[in-house]
């Protein structure tokens, strides 16, 4: 799948202005339709099926679907790091803390090498003139 259609079709999200938890207007905004034909389903599934079934249906979608994200996600990297973040906030605050490790030590080895004797702040700077 190329990077650009991977974004203009992002997961299953549930919606954030739905009526009731947002996934008739989740799957109609995924599968390009009205959310009004994904409602109109919804209700003959609950008149032909019984309460129970339908009712049931809706809430484990409910419950699996994660929320659409609050911002427009705009590379690819924003969608893994909201997918991740939505399935477990604890890997994604994992991930998040051994990217700031790993550019501590990079700024560490940095600042090692600038602040050391033998690097040559004249030499440097004239040069640059």
């Amino acid at each position: 799948m190329r990077h650009h259609d991977r974004l203009s079709r992002p997961g299953i999200y549930r919606s954030r202005r739905g009526v009731i938890f947002g996934v008739c207007r989740g799957l109609a905004k995924h599968f390009d339709f009205s959310v009004f034909w994904a409602r109109a389903i919804a209700i003959i599934l609950f008149i032909f099926t019984g309460f129970w079934p339908a009712v049931g249906l809706y809430l484990i979608a409910a419950l699996l679907m994660k929320p659409a994200p609050v911002i427009p996600l705009a590379t690819e990297d924003e969608q893994e790091f909201y997918d991740s973040y939505a399935s477990s906030r604890h890997l994604a605050a994992l991930r998040l803390k051994r990217r700031y490790r790993s550019l501590e030590r990079r700024l560490q080895r940095m600042e090692h090498i600038v602040t050391a004797r033998e690097f040559d702040w004249d030499e440097r700077m004239n040069n640059n003139n």
